[in-house]
Formats: C-alpha cells, structure tokens, sequence
C-alpha cells in the first residue's frame, strides 16, 4: 500500500481507450495517481509489479461482451493475490447475478457505466479508506501478537564499565545508524536494544524483534520478507513478514553470526535496497527500517574463517557497542538484584524485604557465567525457596568452587547439562553449528536447550 503522505494509486483496467482516458481525466484532479491497463494479463502484470490502494477493472473484455465471465476470473485472481487490494467492478451489462458473483469472488463494490460521477468518486475514497484500515489491521494484528506480554524494562546501571554504554545510546540513539550489539550471553543486549529504540524517533512505531540465528534457511525469508497465500504447501494466507512490521520502526536482529551463508547474501541485499519480495511473489516492496543487530560471536573471527560477509558486517556495524560481562560490573549486581526480587515477589505475591548481608556477598562474589540472565533466575528461585522475609544463602542454590567455577560434583543433571553447553559455546565463540558438533548434538537439538536454559 502507498504511504498515507502520497498520492493513492489507482489501476484502471478496460478494453476501451476512450472509457480509460474519460476515468483518467476524471479521478486524476481528485488526487489519484492514475495507471491503466487494457487486457486481464496487463491487469496481472501491474498488480504483481506494483502496489495499489484500489483497482477498477470493467467486466467484459474480448471473451465476450455480456457475461462477464473473462472479469469474475480476472476478481478471482486478483483476489487471491492479494485479499487486502480493494477491486471495484464496473460493466455495461449488469444484473443481479452478475453482481451477486462479483461480490462472492471479492469485490467491494459495482459500478454500471455510464457512470455517475459522484457516485464514482464517493465509492472509490471509501474503497480507498476501508483497504487501508483492513491493511493497517493485519500488520497491526500480527505485530499485536508478536508484541504482546514484552516488557521494556529500564536500563540498570551505575557501575563505571557501563557509563560509556548509556552514553553511547544517549548519543547515537536518535540517529538512524544501524548498530550492532556484542557481549555475552545474558549481558542484556536486547535490552540496549530496547533503549535505543525508545530514544529514537522511531519510538512511536513498533520494535519488531527475531532470532535470526534460529531460523532455519526453509522459514528464514518468510520470516523476515513474508509471503503469500499458496506460495508453499503450508502458506494458507499471506503473511507479513518482520522487515514490513517494522516498517517506519526498527527491527532487532538477535544471534546475528549465526545466520547461514546463503541468507546473509539474501539479507545484504534488503539492507542495501530496502526492497524486498514476499515468498511466492513478484511484487517489489520498499520497508524503511532502522537496523539493530546483536551476537556474542566474534564477527572479525568469523568473517577472517569465511564463515560471515564481510560486506554484511560493515552494513550492520556502523556503530558497535560492546556489553561488558556482569562480573565486569559487580557495582551493579545489588541494584539489579534488588530489582528482579521486586518483580518475582510481586509475580509470587510473596513478602520479602531484601536479601540477608552473607546472600548478597554471595551474589556480588559468584563469577556469574550466565551474566545478567542467570541473575535473574537465581533471585526468581530464591522468592520461590523463601520461607522469610529475607533472602539467604540457602535460597540462592549457587554452588561454587573456591575459582567461582561450579562443582559438577554438586550440581544437578540439568544445571550440568546448563554448564557444558554454556562452556561448548564459549569454546566455540558462541557458533551453535561448531558447538553442536562438539556436543554430539544436532544444530536444532542445540538451539532447544539454548531455548530451555536461556543462553
């Protein structure tokens, strides 16, 4: 659809040329920008190219010149296209049956010629108006549900390694350069994200996030670019994908390193164009979207292997922010622990006050390998273990060496299961693919517990 800043563009289709310049010289002075078409197959033609607000095709064509047959087919398929594009029929040959077919095959609305103008006129900006309300309604309703529960939590931070971080989203935040994220697993790379999304001018529409990384190369373009109705076997309906939900907005690629070679080629190109094609169609779409990308990967690594784009890198990377580990910003661990226990409490309705001296000695000495994330868990376990109205020791269940490192020896099968896959991925500079193969596991098996432990 057209932006609401434009002129509407309107497709005209008819056999006669007199019939489309009497049309053309009518609607144009109304603020439509007005293409035409003679023939069904230019009618196709133009609506696989092109975007329209509404389309007016006339019935009969060169099959026949009563029965309307060759324009129903044409309403079919223009309809099946796309069910959003708001056709309106016109003909010299009406009758009931012919109008009651046209509107079973998707049309909004009939026209008989001759024509009255005003009625011309009033139904085309209505068409014009209800296609755009039912077109904003399907993005928002699956941007609706892609958002719905997030939650936008604030920043925390007065640790001296993360002044630099809030200065740099303070400053290139309202700008529209495209930054990339990197840090470990955990550090909260979403959530910087997230800050610079809401200083941005770009707050007021939506932050589409997606885990580039765990989609598959069979789903990745429909995810990303969309597609259309039949365009696979399990395509029952179009479907916008995230680069046209985040249209105007920003959309936040997470696990970037992680996105096979043959998308990353495929994903350069739309940075590069910001043009983009839905599965299964012809049709050239234009997303403004600001970028931000985020991995724990080392991408110079990873593209020195041959295993990222270089020319990928240097698109997602004008601005870099580095996330420094939790255990490199231990002046922050009361603040963000006293925070996620006002959150868990509430959540649990439990009364607790705080967290006894020895437990958050605890916490402030515990090397955190899971960072900021597994902070969270660990205080979201203690609301739950309490029987007080302080947390203790006992409540946190960290178990560690005098290193900081865990004792596999006290730990339980899942939180060995957590560590080795936490170490797998370190090893392998968070590439699932290599880890995967060190841990005997299939890249989707991997990307499962990733999931389940919230790596």
């Amino acid at each position: 659809m057209t932006d609401n800043g434009s002129q509407p563009r309107i497709l005209i289709a008819d056999d006669q040329p007199d019939v489309l310049e009497a049309l053309r010289l009518f609607l144009k002075p109304e603020g439509f920008q007005i293409e035409t078409a003679n023939s069904p197959s230019a009618v196709r033609r133009a609506v696989e190219a092109k975007e329209f607000d509404v389309v007016l095709i006339d019935l009969n064509y060169s099959r026949d010149t009563t029965s309307g047959e060759e324009g129903l087919d044409l309403l079919s398929q223009i309809h099946a296209f796309d069910s959003t594009l708001p056709v309106v029929v016109m003909t010299a040959w009406s009758s009931i049956e012919l109008v009651v077919g046209a509107m079973q095959r998707g049309a909004r609305d009939f026209i008989q010629k001759p024509w009255d103008n005003a009625r011309l006129l009033t139904v085309m900006k209505t068409q014009l108006e209800l296609g755009r309300a039912l077109r904003n309604g399907q993005r928002l309703e699956t941007e609706n549900r892609l958002l719905r529960d997030e939650k936008y939590p604030k920043v925390i931070a007065r640790s001296t390694s993360m002044k630099p971080i809030l200065d740099m989203v303070e400053r290139i935040g309202p700008s529209d350069a495209n930054v990339l994220i990197t840090g470990e697993n955990g550090t909260g790379k979403s959530l910087v994200a997230q800050a610079l999304h809401a200083v941005s001018p770009r707050a007021g529409r939506a932050m589409v996030s997606v885990n580039a990384g765990g989609l598959s190369e069979g789903i990745f373009e429909s995810e990303l670019f969309g597609h259309v109705r039949g365009a696979f076997t399990d395509a029952k309906t179009d479907r916008v994908g995230r680069f046209e939900l985040a249209d105007g907005g920003t959309l936040f690629l997470d696990e970037i390193a992680n996105i096979p070679p043959a998308q990353q080629a495929k994903l350069l190109r739309v940075i590069e164009t910001k043009e983009f094609e839905r599965v299964g169609s012809s049709q050239t779409r234009r997303a403004d979207v600001r970028l931000i990308s985020a991995t724990n990967a080392n991408l110079q690594a990873e593209v020195s292997e041959g295993r990222f784009r270089e020319d990928l890198l240097y698109r997602l990377n004008t601005v870099e922010i580095a996330i420094p580990s939790l255990r490199d910003r231990r002046d922050d661990i009361p603040l963000l622990a006293g925070a996620f226990l006002n959150q868990h409490a509430k959540r649990y309705r439990k009364s607790i006050d705080g967290f006894e001296d020895t437990a958050m000695k605890t916490l402030i000495d515990y090397r955190w390998p899971g960072n900021v994330r597994e902070l969270d868990h660990a205080v979201e376990r203690a609301v739950l273990m309490s029987s007080g109205h302080r947390i203790k020791v006992s409540d946190l269940g960290l178990r560690a060496s005098s290193d900081g490192s865990p004792r596999l020896d006290e730990m339980s099968l899942e939180d060995v299961e957590y560590y080795l896959i936490k170490k797998a991925l370190e090893r392998h500079d968070a590439n699932v693919s290599r880890a995967a193969d060190a841990l005997g596991l299939s890249r989707s098996a991997l990307y499962r517990r990733i999931q389940r432990y919230g790596l």
